[in-house]
């Protein structure tokens, strides 16, 4: 049975409207009225008659009680100042609502030889065209379920990733590989619109959906990590800086605003360390040097 949506308060409406007027996403409104009303729900009252001291309840709450992941806190912390300094109209409140320090953690990345593995590992063409897809680009989970059959340029060998995250249009690599692989599974399959249809043709592959099949194909490959969409996306930007490509192009190619979320590549590619001298070599070959003369 279909879960019914919960009637609209005129404060959540009000929240909503301004949400869409600065032009955020559908999911990004979803989340951010979501959050704001568990806040409510947490004390049982409306979020407007809360003050300083319950905000400062809630995110002790979320933090040691709950223990949510950053994002999900991150995530809380941005609805409540959306809320009371724009809905709201309290800028004031705004500084009761720090943003928390995140945890820099470094990504987890296929091996060569783990993606070669993993992408024979399906028995379905249409699997492993999803797969291929995700190394082969690097585009987001989003980007990938909502890619159509005209957004695939093959002549300029590129695909044109549409309103993707931050509302930015841009062109990821089509290679004459991944073209390959693509153009069997069209034969085979000839989806009508959607590049990667769900159970119904007419309608898009859910992320669902695809996290299962990554789950699966992870499995079947006996690798010994989670294979995510994510994972995929993080293995793409570090194979292409190990192979020489610079910072600054897989910025573009991943859609990143700000190359500092580029730079967290340079801790895992293997090419940052072997490009390094070695301190000890350098240290042998100056001893040895002494020892002849």
């Amino acid at each position: 049975m279909k879960q019914q949506r919960r009637p609209m308060t005129p404060l959540r409406l009000r929240m909503e409207h301004d949400l869409q007027l600065r032009n955020y996403a559908p999911k990004t409104i979803e989340r951010y009225v979501e959050c704001v009303a568990a806040f409510a729900k947490h004390f049982h009252t409306s979020p407007d008659r809360l003050g300083p001291e319950h905000i400062r309840a809630y995110q002790h709450y979320l933090a040691h009680q709950r223990q949510v992941s950053w994002s999900l806190f991150n995530q809380t912390v941005c609805a409540l100042r959306f809320f009371y300094q724009i809905t709201l109209g309290q800028p004031e409140m705004i500084q009761h609502i720090p943003y928390p320090r995140r945890q820099r953690k470094l990504p987890t990345v296929l091996s060569h030889a783990d993606v070669a593995a993993l992408l024979v590992a399906p028995r379905s063409l249409k699997h492993r065209a999803i797969l291929t897809t995700f190394y082969d680009t690097g585009v987001r989970l989003g980007e990938l379920c909502q890619l159509r059959l005209r957004d695939l340029d093959s002549d300029r060998g590129v695909i044109r990733i549409h309103q993707g995250k931050g509302h930015r249009d841009r062109q990821v690599m089509l290679s004459a590989q991944l073209l390959a692989v693509l153009r069997h599974y069209w034969k085979a399959y000839q989806p009508p619109e959607w590049l990667f249809p769900g159970r119904w043709r007419d309608r898009p592959i859910t992320p669902e959906a695809v996290y299962d099949i990554c789950r699966e194909a992870g499995e079947a490959a006996r690798l010994s990590v989670r294979v995510t969409p994510h994972l995929l996306r993080h293995t793409f930007a570090t194979h292409l800086l190990e192979a020489g490509v610079d910072l600054r192009r897989i910025q573009l190619l991943l859609g990143h605003r700000s190359l500092s979320s580029t730079s967290l590549y340079l801790h895992v590619a293997t090419s940052t360390f072997h490009a390094i001298p070695s301190p000890l070599a350098r240290l042998q070959a100056v001893l040895g040097k002494d020892a002849e003369s």
